[in-house]
């Protein structure tokens, strides 16, 4: 698979993530790649299931900041949504939006993993 069929598969903008990264192929896959070594979505899952709203916030932060950078608008916009929701200290829709995060947050692992 190549980077930009990975962008396909994951509905990320390829197109966004090369000007960011001044049309290098290279800088893109490699800065894709790291996402398999960032935690935040582990750390959101685990903070929310623990009820801990102040980390869970920090966490969905985190992974919103992450895809947005690396335009993986799929996962980008369920995480900034839930980050909304966790900073005005809810939890409300916050269930919903988890299961599109993970679904999401599994298809872009499985696609980069076939780098």
């Amino acid at each position: 698979m190549t980077i930009k069929e990975c962008y396909e598969v994951i509905g990320g903008d390829y197109e966004a993530v090369c000007q960011r990264m001044m049309r290098k192929e290279a800088l893109v896959m490699k800065f894709t790649k790291k996402f398999l070594d960032d935690d935040s979505f582990k750390s959101l899952k685990d903070n929310l299931s623990a009820g801990n709203l102040e980390e869970a916030f920090r966490a969905a932060h985190t992974l919103k900041g992450v895809s947005q950078n690396l335009a993986f608008e799929a996962l980008y916009k369920p995480s900034s949504d839930l980050a909304e929701i966790l900073r005005a200290g809810s939890t409300e829709g916050a269930e919903e939006l988890m299961e599109i995060i993970t679904k999401e947050y599994e298809k872009t692992v499985a696609a980069i993993s076939q780098l």
